[in-house]
């Protein structure tokens, strides 16, 4: 192989390092958004220490991993009540139970009668 590269050479050379730099700048923003994502999680966990006894933490948590997705729905249901001022004082373990029952989905029941 001789010391003058083609421009063959030359060219992938050059598509390389376009590509390595598309991939940077792409990283970037990623970082920008995971770093954003996380900034809001805060926020949010911030917000409900302060409107949360802890008792109603611990119910909440329970729910979570039992149900992920209700628990997060009831997440953003407190964050919201808060955000918008109709939050009076700290929710308590018998308000979470109420806003826990409100929230629930409704069960199907299914009868099946037999002839």
């Amino acid at each position: 192989m001789s010391g003058d590269p083609t421009d063959e050479e030359l060219q992938e050379l050059r598509e390389e390092k376009m590509e390595q730099l598309k991939e940077r700048q792409g990283g970037g923003e990623a970082e920008a958004a995971d770093a954003q994502r996380q900034q809001a999680e805060a926020q949010k966990k911030a917000m409900l220490r302060k409107a949360l006894t802890d008792g109603a933490r611990k119910r909440l948590n329970t729910v979570q991993m039992s149900k992920p997705e209700f628990g997060e729905k009831v997440e953003q249901q407190i964050v919201a009540l808060a955000q918008s001022g109709r939050l009076n004082g700290k929710i308590d373990e018998e308000k979470m139970k109420e806003l826990l029952q409100e929230m629930k989905p409704e069960s199907k029941s299914f009868d099946i009668q037999r002839r």
